[in-house]
């Protein structure tokens, strides 16, 4: 689609969503509906297909290798904005050589570069770890005066290569970005001025055009200044790293320290070629992070991805069409739509689809049946009171809108915060969640209420449904609540003392630093024998586990210190020749690297809570913002403490569902307190912790549906997500569940405490809008 076509089409989704929001004929409101869901559905398929050229694939599931480089500073020089831009050019240069297709190199930060190359074979990343660590050599050299007539002789045998030259290529790009040959040059094999002489070069344009200004050291002015009094008439070669950038005629003695080139350069040459004259990477380049996966394991995590996908859908499926059944079919269609959505915005904006970002959709089917079941509990305790069908269906879609849209902004505002904290295969799945938190709005309050339209104008009258928790059920979680207290205070604790006592073997090489390597193995071969070879070998602190990648794959993933990888590889590679070891995966972690992503997962979390902090504050009173963050602290706590117990490392993507989990924590937590405000507002008599109580009796139903829904689909992330993915998955499921707990017995105690702490001014509060609750004394 066109860049105008892709615009109209969006404006046109803009105003059929403000005629569909301004309306009040239900009529219109349903042919409005349907008219801006097609519209999307039709932007939405155009933009995936075909899927194969439209949605962008990490390194993770392409298979390919990331570096992160650092400049490193060294006395008198500095490293800034020009200089990193000079390197990244550099550095671009050097891995065209391996003629990879569609590289990414990008600064990040001050003095960082990313480079990810995609589909590299195993033989030459080790090349490619040499060439980005080099420092770039700047010559200039002068080009034969008969070069244009010799080329082509020596070329075809008819003449012998003089003695002390080469035959250099120069070469340029075109428009498009592509790499084209300009000449053939017969250029001196040793430089006649070193790139330690050339003080810097800078672009210019002036009447006849764009050229580059040339400046050098005061040994390197004498220099040139000889050179070219010497050979008026020849060219000199500007060549970075063996290549020719630029091979200008000389007119004529230059003196000074000072010179011009011009000729018909674009802008971009002449600034490319200023570039060069700046001898970048003249700084040292230090690789601090490194990752790689073959193209066999990201195959295999899609294959696995899809599996968990599809067994996640068809578990939720059966779930919502058996206690749902008319209503689970309308919530199924909306959740069909929602994917196509995701998938066509990611397609549409270039993202990249990761492999956490595959659990980031699969999470989303869950997510997106919480706001279908929001709604039809809210349909059900509407048709109890008497109401018609379609009235009861506007009062259910107008009352949920008020808790979906809390619930998820809160869960946006976490995933907003990984976005911008978080790096790598983790911002993917930042990226998928929020596209697919917001599709899941769309779908369920649009989509979800034109079918219901067009099934009340097809003579729909009732839909009946299952009912978990039976009417007028009278449950005292408040009246227990100092058990469930010592309960969580109790698991706190031991939770706390395993982090404590496992000290850094709770954390993985993204946060210590490190080495990890994995092997597949054809041949069975235990972990023991393993370790035992490697002790033998004299290395030390390094750990060894066997994994198992699903039918007769095997791997073997080996923990280290850093940079003792290929040491390792090779040792295991001579004395077990008969196991058949095959690299599959390698990360290198620096432990300044380390040490910098255990301080921004920090931030990153204290940014969260202070966002939902001030969120619900807003939306709410601060006692009911105390409790939910209270009960979120705990969740997250109790889940870093059943990693320790059970033994599991913290690596990036599981702090990214940590921050998960603590979204997904205050969305279960707002559910509940909004029917707790809406009981204090509406003048019901009683205590607040009576209506506390009933509040969340009132929501069990829905807690515990929307609860199971994303448990299902997370555990099949569990089972068929691979081994990558499986401590992810067991995050979110101890999250899943601590989350529903907290939600019920611990936000709401606090909230209680409160009020009883704080009497005086929740009652203020609760009588400036209206309510007639009374706190108990």
């Amino acid at each position: 689609m066109s860049p105008a076509l892709t615009f109209l089409s969006g404006l046109l989704a803009l105003i059929l969503f403000c005629w569909y929001v301004a309306t009040d004929s239900l009529r219109r409101k349903r042919l409005v509906g349907t008219i801006l869901t097609l519209v999307i559905l039709a932007i939405s398929f155009q933009s995936i297909y075909p899927y194969k050229e439209k949605i962008r694939l990490g390194l993770d599931l392409q298979g390919g290798t990331s570096f992160l480089l650092r400049l490193v500073k060294v006395e008198g020089q500095t490293v800034d904005a020009r200089v990193l831009e000079q390197a990244v050019e550099v550095i671009r240069k050097r891995i065209d050589k391996f003629g990879v297709s569609e590289p990414v190199i990008t600064p990040q930060g001050s003095d960082r570069i990313l480079v990810q190359i995609p589909g590299m074979d195993a033989e030459k990343i080790n090349e490619a770890r040499e060439q980005l660590q080099k420092v770039a050599k700047l010559e200039l050299r002068l080009v034969h005066p008969q070069s244009r007539e010799l080329v082509p002789l020596i070329e075809s045998g008819q003449a012998r290569l003089p003695h002390g030259y080469s035959i250099e290529v120069e070469k340029d790009r075109n428009p498009e970005g592509k790499e084209v040959h300009l000449e053939r040059l017969l250029v001196r094999s040793k430089a006649d001025i070193e790139g330690s002489d050339v003080k810097g070069g800078y672009p210019f344009a002036d009447h006849s055009g764009w050229g580059v200004g040339l400046q050098f050291t005061p040994k390197g002015g004498e220099l040139f200044g000889k050179l070219t009094a010497a050979h008026i008439g020849d060219r000199f070669a500007i060549m970075l790293d063996g290549e020719v950038q630029s091979a200008p005629v000389i007119q004529g003695a230059i003196y000074g320290g000072t010179a011009s080139i011009t000729g018909r350069f674009t802008e971009a040459q002449a600034r490319t070629l200023a570039s060069v004259l700046e001898n970048p990477l003249a700084v040292p380049v230090k690789i601090e992070e490194e990752r790689s996966a073959s193209s066999t394991l990201g195959a295999e995590a899609i294959r696995s991805g899809v599996l968990a996908g599809i067994g996640g859908f068809a578990a939720v499926l059966v779930f919502v069409m058996i206690y749902y059944k008319m209503a689970g079919l309308i919530a199924m269609i909306g959740l069909m739509v929602n994917i196509v959505v995701l998938l066509g915005v990611m397609a549409m904006f270039n993202f990249v689809l990761t492999l956490p970002g595959i659990a980031g959709i699969i999470l989303t089917i869950g997510l997106a049946v919480d706001a279908n079941v929001l709604i039809f509990e809210r349909l059900r305790e509407e048709l109890a009171t008497g109401k018609s069908f379609t009235a009861a269906i506007q009062s259910a879609y107008s009352k949920a809108f008020s808790v979906i849209f809390d619930a998820n902004v809160t869960t946006l505002i976490m995933a907003g915060i990984l976005f911008w904290q978080a790096t790598g295969p983790v911002k993917g799945f930042a990226v998928t969640l929020t596209v697919g938190v917001i599709a899941s709005v769309f779908t369920a309050m649009i989509v979800g209420r034109t079918c219901f339209g067009w099934g009340t104008s097809m003579g729909l009258k009732r839909v009946s449904m299952l009912h978990l928790i039976p009417t007028g059920t009278k449950i005292d979680f408040l009246g227990k609540r100092k058990a469930w207290l010592i309960a969580s205070t109790a698991l706190m604790l031991a939770g706390i003392a395993a982090f404590v006592i496992r000290g850094e073997n709770n954390f993985g090489i993204d946060f210590k630093g490190g080495d990890l390597l994995e092997l597949e193995v054809n041949k069975d071969v235990s972990e023991t024998r393993v370790h035992d070879s490697l002790a033998a070998a004299g290395f030390h602190d390094f750990a060894v586990q066997k994994i198992n990648a699903g039918g007769d794959r095997e791997y073997i993933s080996i923990r280290s210190q850093l940079d003792t990888a290929d040491k390792i590889q090779e040792h295991l590679t001579k004395t077990m020749p008969e196991a058949g070891f095959k690299e599959q995966k390698r990360d290198r972690v620096g432990k300044i690297v380390g040490g910098e992503l255990a301080k921004t997962s920090l931030i990153a979390l204290g940014l969260g809570i202070l966002g939902i902090l001030f969120f619900v504050s807003a939306r709410f009173e601060v006692a009911f913002a105390i409790g939910a963050i209270v009960a979120m602290l705990h969740d997250i706590v109790v889940t870093i403490g059943m990693f320790a117990l059970t033994g599991r490392e913290l690596s990036l993507v599981i702090i990214g569902a940590i921050l998960t989990i603590a979204g997904y924590s205050i969305n279960d937590t707002i559910v509940i307190f909004d029917r707790i405000r809406e009981s204090l507002h509406s003048g019901k008599k009683g205590t607040i912790q009576e209506l506390m109580n009933t509040a969340i009796n009132e929501t069990l139903s829905r807690t515990i549906l929307t609860s199971g829904t994303t448990f299902l689909a997370v555990a099949s992330l569990y089972f068929f997500g691979g081994a990558v993915l499986k401590d992810f998955a067991f995050a979110m499921m101890v999250g899943i569940v601590v989350g529903t707990y907290s939600s019920i017995f611990i936000a709401s105690t606090i909230v209680l405490w409160w009020s009883r702490h704080n009497e005086h001014k929740l009652v203020a509060e609760l009588k400036g809008k209206g309510t007639e609750a009374t706190v108990e004394g």
